[in-house]
């Protein structure tokens, strides 16, 4: 019981420093705090080590040459400073399975788990480090070079750093849970496939607008405190929702996977 008491006052005082930081947000700041507690409960002080790697790693990368990035930002819909919505994207359902797991502690959750952190940390990695591209990334729509920040675009540079991401998560996760190979590489392939499916998501299904001042294509509803037209993307398909479902659908896919092969 205090041994718990003194992980959930860790989990709280790593949301702290934090917004501290200026990693969170206040609200961003309590939703890490209330995924930490349900990783914790779920998968134990290994699953918030496993959680702790994803987010320390990407959030050293946001702020790596922040100032290179600047300009980007006014295409994306939020900054480097994550909020309640960000952290739900990346880590709502790896608390979801963790809930799940503590009820019924089966392998094929467990790997779901380590999936929505291996896509998130690979999805992470792409975006953070592909913008540092000298390169133009290029549009898997038309296959087209196109402007650094646009979902649904790829860089050598970027791929490269999320099958790195993946990689990562993968192979701390079955060290951590003494997993087989056969489990590190179904991780590792499907946290690099949630990559994959987040970058089709945001090609054919996410939302951009257009600045009615200013006419730049952005992410952000309102631009020059002013409402931009929405030009492409479905109704509440934004970056976050897209994160998400990516996620989620990869973590699921490798969960079946499993399932079948170890039953």
């Amino acid at each position: 019981m205090i041994q718990n008491l003194i992980i959930i006052s860790i989990i709280i005082l790593g949301g702290f420093a934090g917004y501290r930081e200026r990693s969170l947000s206040s609200n961003g700041a309590i939703a890490a705090v209330v995924t930490g507690v349900a990783v914790f409960f779920g998968f134990g002080v290994k699953g918030i080590l496993l959680l702790g790697l994803f987010f320390i790693t990407s959030s050293l990368w946001s702020k790596y040459k922040s100032a290179a990035k600047k300009d980007i930002e006014e295409k994306l819909a939020k900054g480097a400073t994550r909020d309640w919505g960000q952290v739900a994207a990346n880590g709502g359902s790896a608390a979801i399975i963790s809930i799940i797991y503590y009820f019924q502690q089966d392998l094929v959750w467990l790997i779901g788990f380590i999936v929505c952190l291996a896509s998130s940390n690979s999805d992470t990695w792409a975006s953070e480090i592909g913008t540092l591209s000298k390169r133009k990334p290029v549009y898997i729509r038309t296959f087209k070079p196109i402007e650094k920040g646009t979902s649904g675009a790829v860089s050598t540079l970027g791929t490269t750093a999320a099958i790195f991401g993946s990689m990562l998560i993968a192979f701390a996760g079955a060290w951590l849970f003494h997993l087989q190979l056969f489990h590190f590489f179904i991780i590792f392939l499907f946290g690099f496939l949630g990559n994959i499916i987040d970058t089709l998501f945001g090609a054919y299904y996410q939302q951009v607008y257009i600045c009615n001042k200013c006419g730049i294509a952005t992410e952000k509803k309102i631009h020059c405190q002013t409402a931009a037209k929405r030009i492409k993307g479905f109704h509440l398909v934004d970056n976050d929702m897209v994160n998400f479902l990516s996620g989620s659908i990869a973590a699921l896919l490798a969960m079946i996977v499993v399932y079948f092969v170890t039953k």
